[in-house]
C-alpha cells in the first residue's frame, strides 16, 4: 500500500511539473511580440514607449518594463528627450536604477556617433541634411545651452567638432576672439557655429545675431569664413544664413 502511494505521488509530481514550467511571466510573451514587430516592420511601427521597452529589456530582464517606459515618457516627453536627459534626472524615476540609466545614455552616445559618422570625411556643404541631423542629435534635447564649432578645411571637410562652452538654460558665453584663435590653431579655413535653445524654439535672438556678426568681422580678414550659425531645438532648427541674418 505505501509503495502504491509513493507511485501516485511521483505521477502527480510529473503531471504538475509541466504546469509549473508553463507559468512564465506574462511580459515574456509581450517582449517576444514586440521584438518580432520591430524586426518585421522597423521602428516606425513602434511608439516611443515601446522603443524604450526594447532598450530596457536587457537592463531589467526580470521585470515588466512597460509601466517604467510609460513613466519615462510622461516625465520627459518623448523617446529622444528620455535618452538625452541627464543621468541624474533619469534616476529620479522610480524603478530605473543605475544600470538602466547608463544603458539609455549609451543609446544617446551611439546615436550621436552614428550621426557624426555620416558627416566625417564628407564635404559639409554637399551633406547639409546630415550636418543638420548631427547637430540636432548632439544638442537639440540638452537642458542647458551649449555652443560648439565645426572646423572645416579648404575642401569644407570636417577637421574637428568641439564644444566650446556650456551655459545656463538661456545663455552661453561666447568669446569671438577665442573662436577665431582656435580656428587658426587648427588651420581651419571655415567654421560652422552651432548652439541649442533648451526652450525648444530655435528662433535666433538679437544676441545670437550680434555674436555671429562679431565672429565674422574678426575671422574674415584672417581668411576664415563663417558658413553658417545653426540653432537647434526640440521644435526644429534655424539657419542664420538661410534667414539672411548673416
Amino acid at each position: 500500500m505505501p509503495a502504491k502511494s509513493r507511485k501516485s505521488g511521483e505521477e502527480t509530481g510529473l503531471a504538475e511539473r509541466p504546469a509549473r514550467e508553463e507559468a512564465l511571466p506574462h511580459y515574456l510573451g509581450h517582449r517576444d511580440r514586440l521584438r518580432a514587430r520591430f524586426s518585421e516592420a522597423g521602428s516606425d511601427a513602434l511608439s516611443d514607449y515601446e522603443m524604450l521597452e526594447l532598450v530596457l529589456f536587457r537592463a531589467l530582464p526580470r521585470r515588466d518594463v512597460k509601466p517604467l517606459a510609460k513613466a519615462l515618457i510622461a516625465k520627459f516627453g518623448s523617446f529622444a528627450e528620455v535618452i538625452s536627459a541627464p543621468e541624474k534626472r533619469l534616476r529620479e524615476v522610480k524603478g530605473l536604477g543605475e544600470s538602466a540609466a547608463v544603458d539609455l545614455k549609451i543609446v544617446q552616445a551611439a546615436a550621436s556617433r552614428l550621426a557624426r559618422g555620416k558627416v566625417k570625411g564628407k564635404t559639409m556643404l554637399s551633406s547639409w541634411s546630415a550636418v543638420l541631423d548631427y547637430c540636432r542629435t548632439a544638442m537639440a534635447f540638452e537642458d542647458k545651452e551649449q555652443f560648439r564649432i565645426l572646423f572645416l578645411d579648404k575642401r569644407n571637410q570636417l577637421i574637428a567638432d568641439e564644444r566650446q562652452q556650456t551655459g545656463t538654460v538661456d545663455h552661453t558665453p561666447v568669446y569671438p576672439r577665442e573662436v577665431v584663435k582656435r580656428a587658426l590653431e587648427l588651420s581651419a579655413t571655415a567654421i560652422i557655429l552651432v548652439h541649442n535653445h533648451p526652450s525648444g524654439d530655435p528662433t535666433p535672438s538679437r544676441a545670437d545675431i550680434q555674436m555671429t556678426q562679431s565672429i565674422q568681422e574678426i575671422a574674415k580678414p584672417l581668411g576664415i569664413s563663417v558658413h553658417d550659425h545653426i540653432i537647434v531645438g526640440k521644435e526644429g532648427h534655424a539657419s542664420l544664413k538661410g534667414l539672411k541674418l548673416i
